[in-house]
């Protein structure tokens, strides 16, 4: 089927708001994302229903839906169960955009990796020169950051120039943690706490009182009492952070990345049934996944 390039874009469109608002379309809302007089689409949609690629719906809450043929004209899979892979511009998903393929054209090139990514939604939402981030991909974890450096209206694709193309760790957060947890008690003074930093060769340990987990200090605590003349044989409890950062051992550890970067800290305490087992560092995470 031969498609006009509004008819493509018509037809893009309709299934991308289809998407995110699971009822039927008002021409105008197309034709309002499209920068197209609201006449010309329905002149359009008059056609594309002709060619058995949209359905219209009667009354007041009506609109149009695309059928099953347009997104087989399309070549997309209309898959309820489908993972959302996501487009982000400045850290920010924009919403109404979800890739469908990722094709690399000069995957073998010694120079250059580029690549074509269909999405469905509007190609024009995007500015050539921009940065743009894309993934994960639901298997394995493809992250994939470049600039935009070209547009395909009819394919309804971004061509990319790569910058960056990472696959996230898939395991949880117990494959990657220092174990066994190395703990303080409350009452070890700040002399103590420095000793077991200095033998363990470690930053920072939580407070456990008993079974429980009451806060963590860490040698910035350390400096920062001494900066303020505390005796060395004060208690880490008066000088500890009270607020401690806990994730489950069955945590991914791509699931937590983003909690290091939102909350700026430096290590999180691994909790299985409710008890502390174990800590993730920022530097375990860069043993890992050196590119973060």
């Amino acid at each position: 089927m031969d498609l006009s390039l509004i008819q493509k874009d018509i037809l893009i469109t309709l299934i991308s708001l289809y998407h995110q608002h699971s009822h039927p379309v008002k021409g105008d809302d197309i034709a309002n994302i499209i920068k197209r007089n609201p006449g010309t689409v329905r002149n359009q949609m008059q056609a594309l229903k002709a060619l058995g690629l949209v359905d219209g719906v009667p009354g007041p809450k009506g609109g149009y839906h695309p059928t099953a043929e347009a997104y087989k004209e399309l070549n997309i899979k209309p898959t309820d169960d489908e993972a959302e892979v996501t487009i982000k511009k400045d850290g920010e998903v924009i919403k109404g955009i979800k890739v469908t393929e990722i094709d690399f054209t000069t995957l073998c090139h010694p120079d250059l990796c580029h690549s074509l990514i269909r999405i469905i939604g509007n190609v024009r939402n995007f500015a050539i020169g921009e940065e743009i981030t894309i993934g994960p991909t639901p298997v394995n974890k493809l992250m994939i950051r470049g600039e935009v450096f070209g547009r395909d209206e009819i394919q309804g694709a971004l061509l990319i120039s790569i910058s960056e193309m990472t696959s996230l760790p898939k395991k949880s957060i117990r494959h990657y943690m220092s174990a066994p947890l190395i703990s303080m008690a409350p009452e070890t003074s700040i002399h103590e706490a420095i000793t077991i930093c200095n033998r363990h060769k470690i930053h920072g340990a939580p407070v456990i009182m008993g079974e429980e987990l009451i806060g963590i200090v860490t040698l910035t605590d350390i400096i920062k009492a001494i900066d303020r003349n505390l005796p060395l044989d004060t208690p880490i409890s008066t000088v500890m952070t009270h607020e401690v950062i806990e994730a489950d051992g069955d945590t991914r550890l791509y699931e937590v990345i983003r909690r290091f970067k939102e909350r700026e800290i430096g290590r999180l305490i691994v909790v299985e049934d409710g008890k502390p087992v174990g800590i993730l560092t920022q530097s375990d995470i860069i043993r890992v996944f050196p590119t973060l």
